[in-house]
């Protein structure tokens, strides 16, 4: 059990009165700058969270659960959200959306601003968090959800599936059809953990058939089919004889199928195509393309009833950890 950081704790730490230490973290232009930064940096090392909701409130949570997640760019997000709000809406609990960008330290000061405000629930995409979030997260007076990633040691409850089985899985399916010159093409790395360990499960289960990529992409930037296509175009330029390419991202795999259409390359017969995540962005194409479906809305719902669950709680609720298992659609691009 980890002991929770008080306000007195701080003051205390940083050879401060209780009150001194309150104004500091409410940025009072009483206190001196050398003061605030010190006790800024104790209450940051030590997850020490300021309680925002005011007097008699002070004891309370807000009918708010707070969700963290990377982006709302794409439809992957958006989806997990929805699952989320529509368990909720059954109660009073209503969702607020904090975007982190893929970086830690931007997820680091919103969590700790939405947790000053004391939330009933706090929903976070991941399990890689810096060592402040973490210790913010398990002193938490509210249960915290961990979702879309199993692989890993969750802080408390996690919802998600396993990304480097994902990756593997799909390995699987591109080595049963006999490709062998294979390419991958992934975006937001290093900063995408779960894309990360897509890659990292794709390479090894070719591994172990006995087959290396041919060719690689690591892209820093956020996914769009604009940069699969260009991506694409180099790939084959540079490997003109690869004969499948798996992306870490559906947008990116229309983008590829787009460069297919223009050049009037026939997929899969002269190059076949795979991406992840199942988005709705599929619908309509005119070829079905190879997809995992990654259960974005039902981790949401189940990521929501966790917290009602907890909130709901007499005693503690024990830790959940639950796997759910994506499902490959081989479409017509394999």
């Amino acid at each position: 059990m980890i002991k929770k950081m008080l306000l007195k704790d701080v003051a205390r730490l940083a050879g401060v009165s209780e009150m001194t230490a309150s104004r500091a973290l409410r940025g009072a232009p009483d206190v001196s700058n050398a003061t605030r930064a010190k006790v800024e940096e104790i209450a940051r090392a030590h997850g020490y969270v300021p309680n925002r909701i005011a007097g008699s409130l002070s004891s309370q949570s807000v009918n708010l659960v707070a969700v963290v997640v990377p982006s709302l760019n794409s439809f992957v997000f958006p989806e997990v959200l929805s699952g989320i709000s529509s368990v909720l809406k059954q109660s009073p609990l209503k969702p607020v959306v904090g975007i982190s960008g893929y970086e830690m330290d931007e997820e680091e000061e919103v969590i700790r601003e939405m947790l000053s405000w004391r939330p009933s629930g706090l929903i976070v995409a991941g399990l890689e968090h810096s060592e402040a979030t973490q210790k913010m997260l398990l002193q938490a007076d509210c249960p915290v959800v961990e979702v879309m990633d199993a692989d890993g040691t969750p802080l408390r409850h996690c919802v998600g599936i396993s990304h480097l089985q994902a990756g593997r899985d799909m390995a699987a399916q591109i080595l049963a059809r006999g490709y062998r010159r294979i390419g991958f093409i992934g975006t937001k790395m290093p900063q995408d953990f779960r894309a990360r360990k897509r890659y990292d499960g794709f390479v090894s289960g070719l591994a172990e058939q006995g087959v290396a990529l041919t060719d690689l992409k690591h892209y820093a930037g956020d996914s769009a089919i604009a940069t699969g296509r260009l991506l694409t175009e180099q790939m084959l330029a540079r490997q003109p004889d690869l004969d499948c390419i798996y992306y870490s991202s559906d947008v990116m795999s229309v983008g590829g199928y787009m460069h297919c259409l223009a050049e009037g390359l026939s997929v899969p017969q002269d190059v076949a195509l795979a991406g992840f995540n199942n988005l709705p962005i599929l619908e309509g194409l005119p070829l079905q393309l190879a997809t995992t479906d990654a259960c974005r809305r039902p981790i949401g719902e189940r990521a929501a009833e966790i917290v009602l669950q907890a909130r709901d709680s007499a005693a503690d609720l024990a830790p959940i950890r639950e796997i759910l298992s994506p499902r490959i659609n081989l479409g017509q691009s394999l």
